[in-house]
């Protein structure tokens, strides 16, 4: 299994050599995994700064929606929420499970709790389907399943999951820095994306992007040590002249200025507000386990895709592409879920955006560690901590996104085509349905298909069989009337 060069430990760092930092190495096995101190914290660094959007859009999506009784989330407690659960669950991820895999609300299953959930019962309800969605997380990870599943994906599939990241992040990428925009529906066209806001590159805010594309990749090349958070720092820098001069009004969440307050007080009001079964009361006993059922889902194959992508880019994998210590990392995951749901800022899921911090050099917990802290002191300087734009930050994920693909695409085993068709449909389901979940699903049904079809039913491990068909029920629930 190769790895990109730029992925690879610098020679001048020697790595191997005994660090100063003793206790702190050999617990996160820092130089054992052939990185460095200073390289973990620019990984923990550069991950915070490509997912610290999250304080910003996770308030919004939640505290846009009402309850059945009309009732809207806090703003303020929603931030503190989303702060305090990311800190922690990332902290719990580094510590115990000793990878640099940061957590935050996941995006897609919040949407899921403020346009499903809410209207149908209260928030406290909503969040509680979310808990009983981590409880059966953990149910699964502790009776083996969640692993059975992982260990049956076939390596070409594990490899196609990796490259579908890279391509979906790359896409998150371009979206979120307004280089590429969806073209409105009253333009009544087919084509669905577009250059820029109006089939042209306009704006500093573009400008700012395409230039730290280009630092990222050049310093890569260069095989610059802090290439990512360089060009980060660099181009936040370069933002807030751009805005203090010109007063730009398109950046989009995140305005680069300097906040006159820098300073915020945490308000921990939305804490424990849960009602575990109290949805079920005004739903029906059928509609609420559909509600965990889809929750659960999202959760369960988001994280797990993240997880094999961000750990084989890590080099934590073996010659198979297993992951030793797996269950783990998996148990938290599902921890990360239920606390999600108990501190209201929705399921806390594992962030994709943890590559750029792989991509900095990251191979341990303590990146995690970096990241969690930086993400508690964000729990009181909000302000600064979201002042960078995403033009900023995002061209880090489209720098990662080609070292994924650069690294995974020639382990596939394209010759087999029961192998190479669903690589394929995994691989470009991602960006072109922005879903994990969905990449993975169809992905993994169409090898079972593939495998039918040339009469290979016996090479198809029980555990894709049945996964598949939980795939196939979730896209046929519209049209059974469960939804």
């Amino acid at each position: 299994m190769s790895t990109p060069a730029s992925l690879q430990a610098p020679a001048p760092e020697q790595p191997g050599a005994t660090p100063a930092y003793g206790a702190l190495d050999r617990y996160f096995k820092i130089s054992e995994r052939g990185s460095t101190l200073a390289r973990e914290v620019r990984g923990g660094f550069a991950t915070f700064f490509a997912m610290a959007y999250i304080i910003v859009l996770n308030p919004i999506i939640l505290g846009s929606a009402k309850d059945v009784y009309g009732h809207h989330l806090d703003h303020g407690q929603l931030v503190t929420a989303t702060v305090i659960t990311a800190a922690f669950t990332t902290l719990l991820m580094g510590v115990i499970g000793n990878v640099p895999i940061a957590l935050a609300a996941g995006l897609g299953v919040n949407s899921v709790v403020a346009l499903q959930l809410a209207p149908r019962m209260s928030w406290p309800d909503a969040m509680g389907m979310v808990v009983l969605a981590g409880l059966v997380v953990m149910l699964l990870v502790a009776s083996g399943l969640r692993e059975r599943v992982m260990n049956a994906v076939p390596y070409s599939l594990r490899k196609a999951i990796s490259i579908g990241i890279g391509l979906f992040i790359m896409l998150i990428g371009l979206v979120d820095s307004g280089f590429v925009t969806r073209i409105p529906d009253v333009a009544q066209t087919t084509v669905p994306v577009q250059l820029g806001a109006d089939g042209h590159l306009n704006g500093w805010p573009v400008l700012v992007f395409v230039l730290g594309v280009l630092l990222t990749l050049a310093l890569i090349v260069r095989k610059v040590s802090g290439a990512i958070l360089i060009s980060i720092v660099a181009m936040t820098v370069l933002a807030l002249v751009v805005n203090a001069v010109t007063h730009v009004t398109s950046w989009g969440l995140t305005v680069p200025t300097w906040p006159g307050n820098p300073v915020s007080t945490p308000d921990f009001g939305l804490l424990g507000k849960v009602s575990l079964f109290g949805g079920f009361g005004k739903v029906g006993v059928l509609t609420g386990i559909l509600f965990v059922f889809t929750v659960l889902l999202s959760c369960f194959f988001d994280a797990m895709g993240t997880i094999m992508g961000v750990s084989d880019e890590a080099k934590l994998t073996d010659a198979e592409g297993y992951m030793p210590g797996i269950n783990k990392v998996l148990f938290i995951d599902g921890v990360a879920v239920a606390v999600g749901g108990a501190s209201s800022s929705s399921a806390t899921t594992c962030f994709v955006e943890s590559t750029a911090g792989v991509g900095e050099g990251a191979r341990t917990g303590f990146a995690n560690v970096v990241t969690g802290g930086l993400f508690t002191v964000a729990l009181f300087l909000t302000p600064v901590a979201t002042m960078v734009p995403s033009q900023a930050a995002t061209p880090a994920l489209f720098a990662v996104g080609f070292l994924i693909l650069a690294g995974s695409v020639k382990e596939i085993d394209w010759a087999d085509h029961t192998l190479a068709i669903p690589a394929f449909v995994t691989m470009v389901m991602m960006p072109f349905t922005y879903s994990i979940t969905n990449g993975i699903g169809m992905g993994f049904i169409t090898f079972v298909l593939m495998r039918l079809a040339v009469g290979r039913a016996k090479d198809v491990p029980v555990a894709m069989y049945v996964v598949s068909a939980v795939f196939a029920f979730y896209y046929l629930m519209p049209a059974l009337g469960l939804t």
